[in-house]
């Protein structure tokens, strides 16, 4: 009798054992447990920690509400000003309805995959090439929206997505790189314009001290001389001052002379005309050097010698045999019917010699 009352015992407790491992259940931390009894969705969702249910009878499902990280597969698409791209992303959601999560979607992340896809390719077709490559935070605050709005009755909630990267074709990223060397250029120039304008000023500012300090340009020039010597260069260029040239090329000219009463000294003193017919006076002294030639001698020199063209009488006797001789003032005398007649001017192999005249 007591045998039999042990061995029901024990088949009694094995029983219960069985079955309390059968209804046993463990949600952890960051699951949710959603039970369907019969099929039908039990009102109390499972907190995390032991739970038992009815073997056969519930079907616990675990959910997981962590923030799922789910990568976009990248979306080749054509943008609104015709360039073709090629646009991947990131989507970051969570479960914050653990029944509509099992009830309302048959895979939520699926569901939610598919819909980041669609929404993706539809940013691209609506935005431009500018807006994906530098207005991105408005672009994922777009397709957030596009994500959650139908994702709400499925109890999930999207916490962010971003673009991840654009991939652009080689000939558009070439046009794009020489766009912003181009723009690089123009900027550089415009800053070495305006620190040359600035300079200019400062150069200008620094003349018109030194202009007033005439030692100062020394000064400078003494220490631009020993910056160039201080790099051990072979060779020294050394700057020279203009006025400093213009100082030598005064002292070279001398003092110039006193100007006369009623003489201006920027007006040149001007030869008086040479009235027709008057003849040339020159002094012979004039023409040499005193310490050269003797005055006198010069003077003998330069006389009044008849032309060589015109024939002279006195000389002897005409060629009709009739004899000339002095005049009464003891100057030889012409014979007008001795001249012979003159045609057109000829050029001559001799040159006429001229009188002497005042240059």
């Amino acid at each position: 009798m007591v045998q039999d009352l042990l061995i029901a015992l024990v088949a009694v407790l094995s029983g219960g054992l069985l079955y309390a491992m059968a209804a046993a259940r463990v949600v952890k931390q960051y699951e949710r447990g959603v039970v369907l009894r019969l099929g039908r969705l039990h009102d109390e969702v499972r907190s995390p920690g032991f739970t038992m249910i009815v073997p056969g009878v519930d079907r616990l499902r675990k959910v997981n509400m962590q923030i799922v990280t789910m990568p976009v597969p990248a979306q080749d698409g054509i943008t609104r000003d015709n360039v073709t791209v090629r646009v991947d992303a990131v989507i970051y959601f969570k479960v914050v309805d653990p029944a509509s999560a099992v009830i309302a979607v048959e895979d939520y992340r699926f569901a939610v995959s598919q819909m980041a896809q669609t929404s993706l390719r539809s940013i691209i077709g609506k935005s431009d090439l500018d807006d994906l490559l530098s207005n991105r935070e408005k672009l994922n605050q777009g397709l957030e929206l596009m994500i959650d709005s139908p994702s709400v009755g499925w109890g999930v909630q999207i916490d962010r997505v971003e673009i991840k990267d654009v991939s652009l074709p080689e000939t558009m990223k070439r046009s794009m790189a020489r766009q912003a060397e181009a723009d690089r250029e123009r900027r550089a120039r415009v800053i070495n314009a305006d620190a040359e304008l600035q300079a200019s000023k400062k150069l200008a500012q620094a003349a018109e001290q030194m202009s007033t300090q005439p030692a100062a340009l020394q000064l400078r020039l003494l220490q631009t001389v020993v910056a160039v010597a201080a790099e051990k260069n072979s060779t020294l260029v050394l700057p020279f001052p203009v006025e400093l040239l213009r100082f030598l090329e005064r002292a070279q000219q001398g003092p110039q002379p006193p100007v006369g009463a009623g003489q201006s000294q920027d007006a040149p003193e001007q030869p008086a005309p040479d009235r027709p017919g008057d003849p040339a006076v020159v002094d012979p002294s004039s023409l040499v050097d005193p310490a050269v030639v003797d005055p006198s001698v010069a003077a003998k020199t330069f006389t009044d010698q008849p032309l060589p063209d015109a024939p002279l009488t006195g000389a002897g006797p005409d060629p009709d045999g009739n004899p000339s001789g002095p005049g009464p003032d003891g100057l030889p005398e012409f014979d007008p019917e001795a001249l012979p007649e003159f045609g057109p001017e000829q050029p001559s192999d001799h040159p006429r010699s001229k009188p002497f005249s005042r240059h």
